[in-house]
Order: C-alpha cells, then structure tokens, then sequence
C-alpha cells in the first residue's frame, strides 16, 4: 500500500526511533511529541512532529484526516506466527487446564502432528480463506506486519502449500508478512525415528525447493530435547544459510538446551521463546545482536513462568514481543493481553512494551531501516487509538483500543 495522508490534531505521538533494534536501556527511550502531525506521501513518512511546524508546501494537495486528540503509535509487528494452519485442538487446551504437561500431549499424538493431518488435508484455497480471517483480526488489533511460519506440512508439497498461502495473502491484505520455512518443526511420522534422514530429506530436497519458490525469508527450527537437538539445529540451518535464508530458532522452550547460544554462534536474526535461557547465552545474543523475542501469551497459556526480558534488557538484549498464535500452545493473537503481560507481569514499563512490539519486532524480520517507527523514511504504518495517551494500551487492561490503523499511507481498517 502506498498511499498520502496527513494526520493532524495527534494529541499524543509516541514512538521508538532509529534504524536497528534498540538494546538495554534504549529501549525505555520514546520520542513523545504533544499536538502532532503526521505526513506521508507515496506511502512513506516526510514529517512526523509538532503540528505547528508542518511543511504545508509539500503538504499540498495531501488528503487531511484529523485524530481528534487521539493518540498514536507505530504500527504493531509480530514477528513470532504460525497464522497459516487448518484444524483446532480445543480438546488439548483443556488437558493443558487439567495439568497435563505439553511433552506428554505430544508424545500421545497429539501436538504438531494433528495439526500436520489437518493442514495437509486443506486446499491452497482453505488456508487463504483461514489465514485471512486471522490476519483481519490481528489488522484490528493494529498488526500491520506480521510474520507467518511454515511447519504444519512437514514434507515438500505441504510446506510449500503454506508458503504459498502467505504469498496469495500478501496480496489480498493490507497486512505485510514475512514468510518463514519451519520444516524442522517436528519429525513426521513417515520418518518416526529416522531424525537424520528428515534431515537429509529436507537439506537435499525441500530448501532448495523452498528457495527456487522464492517466498520464505527466513528458516527456523524447534531446537528442544526430543525434537532436534543443538547439533542437528546447527546442521540445519548452516544449510539454509548457504542457500541465503535468514536464520531464526524456537530455542529454550522447554529445557536449557544451548539454543539461545546456538543463535548467537550462527548469527542468526532472532532466537524465540527463551523461558529457560542461560545469563551466559543472554549475553552472547547481546553481544551478537540476536533479537530476544520473548512470547508471553504462550506461557500466559501453559502456566509457565515467563521468559525473564527484563534481566535480558538489563543484560543489553534487544528484546521484542510477539504472539506466538498457533493452534496448540496459544491459539491466541491479543495484542492487548501482551500488553497487560508485560507490564504487569514480565516487569517492563511502557515503553519497553511498545518498543518490543514496534522497532525490535521490526528488527527481529530485518526490516527495521523501513519499519516500526514513526519518523521520516519509513514507512507509512501507523495506529490511531482510541484514547488520548499510549499509557492506555495497558491501562485499558486487555481491551483493544483501537481506533484506526494505516498501512502505507492508506487507511486499512477503521474499528
């Protein structure tokens, strides 16, 4: 979307800045400006300031919107999904309530194979019509970029299936997505106890179909103890980093296993999850750059204690937020329940929260140079809320205050 609009009348702009992730206590640093404006021109931020000081020679001709004394944010990125899958497990959930561990319901059959069984069953035409579904949702909550993974096919046809599902979306919604490869999601059960040979099946066969597509953006990989472990991770995703993938990784869910220290080795974009990561790891994916993204409604979801960002902040992490939506460990996209859990119960302050959910959701997609801020050079992606400071976002505890979000310049959803 690339459109012109000029938003005056903005009681409160509040915004991270800058063109990378802002690590440690740069992520407390908002640019709050009262009585402001916002101009944008073929998609693309030309102003954002105090409403007095607007460049009205190169505002001329803009279509004018007023906010009403509304406040206004970047628009929301997240940048953990798995948006893009048939079937529910409903029943699971209510195991989860009853006790049941998330290893055990796994290992009874349930977990990511059943999701496998439905998404292999479904039509190209079925995924699009689920996924758009879910990405008008997340548009209502302010999401105008979010990242999709693969890793309900677990073999050739179906994870290509899925990708190709982002792509067809990609052009049917306002929403941007960033496509990811997550064959390594769990082993499927045409190859129960052959790990290596998936392996194999999936370095020889399925990346490089994966790249010819050319949709995905980034590989990824479930680096837990009885799914694949730090040598077969690493194994992996070297191969997709010869083949010019960006890396990712489900790392430290469950168990410490090295994961987060794994990213850092291999440099990769971001490592996620993270409950159970080591100080030592923390502060190589500090020293690395690894983006720390830290999922909260899905330990909000298994009753986990939450992956400590604030001694990742501390350590100088950058650390964004994301949803983690899937169909077994949190069927849910809340971008306010994010909010209520970081503040609340992660211990960071507003703009920590906003920063993890904009600039550092940006950078966890490489996309922060374009995306996740509010100032001149980027994109148009902006969102009016429904109230008269960002401290609402939290304050207005779980409740979506949303009142209109702009993609590229152009209005994409208006509540």
């Amino acid at each position: 979307m690339a459109g012109d609009l000029l938003i005056t009348n903005i009681g409160e702009l509040s915004t991270p800045t800058g063109t990378s992730a802002r690590r440690g206590a740069e992520m407390s640093e908002l640019r709050v400006v009262e009585d402001a404006a916002v101009l944008i021109k073929d998609g693309i931020i030309v102003y954002a300031g105090p409403g007095a000081d607007v460049p009205w020679e190169e505002a001329d001709g803009v279509p004018p919107m007023s906010a009403d004394g509304r406040a206004v944010v970047p628009g929301f990125v997240d940048s953990h999904t798995h948006f893009v899958f048939a079937g529910y497990r409903d029943d699971e959930f209510m195991w989860r309530a009853e006790g049941l561990p998330y290893m055990e319901i796994h290992n009874r059959g349930g977990g990511i194979r059943r999701s496998m069984e439905a998404t292999r069953a479904a039509s190209l035409e079925q995924l699009v019509e689920i996924g758009e579904r879910r990405l008008w949702t997340m548009l209502s909550m302010g999401v105008t970029t979010v990242e999709g993974k693969s890793g309900y096919g677990l073999d050739l046809q179906h994870e290509l299936k899925q990708l190709e599902a982002m792509s067809v979306l990609s052009e049917r919604t306002p929403a941007a997505i960033v496509p990811t490869y997550l064959g390594a999601h769990a082993v499927p059960p045409e190859f129960e106890g052959r790990t290596a040979d998936y392996l194999d099946y999936m370095i020889e066969e399925v990346l490089p179909s994966v790249r010819a597509q050319g949709t995905a953006r980034f590989c990824d990989v479930f680096c837990e103890k009885g799914v694949f472990d730090i040598e077969e991770s690493r194994r992996y995703l070297e191969a997709a980093a010869e083949m010019g993938l960006g890396l990712k990784l489900h790392a430290d869910e469950i168990e410490a296993m090295g994961g987060a220290g794994l990213a850092a080795r291999l440099g990769a974009v971001s490592a996620d999850h993270l409950l159970k990561t080591s100080k030592e790891d923390m502060a190589a994916m500090a020293r690395a750059g690894v983006v720390a993204t830290c999922l909260p409604l899905t330990s909000f979801a298994l009753r986990e204690n939450h992956a400590d960002a604030r001694l990742m902040i501390d350590s100088g992490c950058a650390v964004a937020l994301a949803s983690d939506l899937n169909p077994g460990s949190c069927y849910s996209q809340s971008i306010p329940l994010i909010f209520a859990l970081g503040l609340l119960y992660m211990r960071l302050n507003l703009a920590e929260v906003l920063t993890a959910l904009t600039l550092n959701g940006a950078a966890a997609l490489g996309l922060a140079e374009s995306l996740g801020s509010i100032e001149s050079g980027k994109e148009g992606d902006l969102v009016i809320l429904e109230a008269r400071s960002a401290r609402f976002l939290a304050y207005n505890t779980g409740m979506n205050v949303v009142s209109t979000v702009v993609k590229g310049g152009e209005i994409a959803y208006r509540a």
